[in-house]
């Protein structure tokens, strides 16, 4: 298992999800809520380290902003 340690808390104006998740998102070299919405919750789902609570806050950010889901 890869350690999560050198993961950043917080990734650009993404809310705080947790090292796993911005790890899954970093790999896939996604750090803006727009990348977020893009490339869309099932995907997001879909990675290793993201799980129904951090798309539950990223859905709760990408709704305060008026984005929507690209699905």
């Amino acid at each position: 298992m890869v350690s999560t340690r050198d993961v950043p808390e917080q990734i650009g104006d993404l809310p705080k999800i947790g090292r796993p998740a911005n790890s899954a998102l970093l790999v896939q070299n996604i750090t803006t809520l727009a990348e977020v919405a893009a490339f869309g919750k099932k995907r997001l789902l879909a990675l290793h380290g993201v799980g129904p609570k951090a798309v539950r806050i990223l859905s709760d950010a990408l709704a305060e902003r008026g984005i929507d889901w690209a699905e």
